[in-house]
């Protein structure tokens, strides 16, 4: 395939057709802030925080979406980026609330980033600002207008990446915003509280409500959900030595930053005084604790004699949908290899 020639800050790069300046200049491990950009997602370029300057254009470009040419010379750190940069971000700034504090995104707000790495410490723009109402309607998700900058991240990941189509723009101009049909409340939606709009928010405009009020993790472990069989990774907040939440890992070979509403909230469990956390076996008609090889040793036994004194049709195995594909099968075969029968089946729900 031929490759298109261009420069980037004056170093020579050669890249595929298609391909964007704002790739071109990662390539070349040349920084170039955004903020609606995701790389999984189609670029919309409506942040204007990746402007470049461009040989030829009267007009400064968004890199996210202008694609490179032969010859193309790209400024991406003059004055009049720098200053067109500061200035987009000191509009956000000015109809944003300034509660850094106390939000659920401080220290992870990428607008709070930008506003750092740009040197923002003043807002020179003043004004009407939008007010909202906080939605905390459900369980899972508090939305909050107030902190969205219009971004779209939230839109495109649920439509493109999870298909749901719950949020869309709304209104025009000023008055734009982002949220379900008819502008309902998000338990009065369709949506399946996945979550993946939370993963994809900048700010503190979507934040997981089970973990509000918690702070920042002390670790992140990367794990295996552990709800179904399809394998999802992603990383278990950690503090004092408690999981207070999951946050999405792009790097996930099975699932990128899809989770479901269970893999993504459903981590209450894990602390439950209820939670089982050793075999048990009945003794006077009693469950008391087991080590695993007497527990193991009995399942063995038992099922060995009711092989011997009924025949192996006698016994039938259940399988689940919380196993892996390989545990599945490694049920079923020592049903029909150890047990000698077909007696198996499997429930699909969790």
């Amino acid at each position: 395939m031929n490759k298109i020639a261009l420069t980037i800050d004056g170093r020579p790069v050669s890249v595929p057709p298609g391909t964007t300046v704002l790739e071109a200049a990662r390539l070349l491990s040349i920084n170039i802030p955004t903020l609606c950009h995701l790389a999984d997602l189609t670029p919309e370029g409506c942040c204007r925080v990746c402007l470049v300057e461009i040989d030829g254009l009267r007009t400064l470009a968004t890199a996210c979406t202008y694609p490179v040419a032969e010859g193309m010379a790209v400024r991406t750190d003059t004055a009049d980026v720098r200053e067109a940069r500061r200035t987009v971000v000191e509009m956000l700034l000015a109809n944003h609330p300034s509660d850094c504090l106390t939000c659920q995104a401080n220290q992870r707000c990428e607008l709070q980033r930008l506003a750092l790495d740009l040197g923002v410490r003043d807002v020179r723009f003043r004004g009407e600002r939008r007010h909202y109402e906080l939605d905390d309607s459900n369980p899972f998700i508090i939305r909050d207008n107030e902190k969205c900058v219009l971004c779209g991240r939230c839109v495109r990941v649920c439509k493109e990446l999870q298909c749901c189509n719950v949020l869309e723009w709304t209104e025009r101009g000023f008055t734009s915003k982002i949220t379900p049909a008819f502008d309902n409340a998000m338990d009065q939606s369709s949506c399946v509280f996945c979550g993946t709009c939370v993963s994809a928010c900048p700010t503190g405009a979507l934040t997981e409500k089970p973990s509000f009020g918690s702070g920042l993790p002390d670790k992140q472990v990367k794990t295996t959900c552990p709800f179904c069989g399809v394998g999802c990774n992603f990383d278990l907040n950690v503090k004092d030595g408690k999981i207070i939440g999951v946050t999405s890992n792009a790097t996930s070979a099975v699932n990128g930053r899809l989770l479901c509403v269970k893999g993504r909230f459903g981590t209450d469990y894990v602390h439950s005084p209820e939670r089982l956390t050793a075999p048990l076996i009945k003794k006077d008609g009693v469950f008391a604790p087991a080590t695993w090889d007497e527990a193991l040793g009995l399942v063995a036994d038992r099922l060995a004699a009711i092989k011997a004194g009924h025949g192996p049709d006698a016994i039938a195995a259940l399988s689940s949908a919380r196993c892996t594909n390989e545990e599945n099968y490694l049920l079923q075969k020592f049903m029909r290899a150890a047990v000698g029968t077909n007696n198996v089946d499997h429930c699909a729900r969790t």
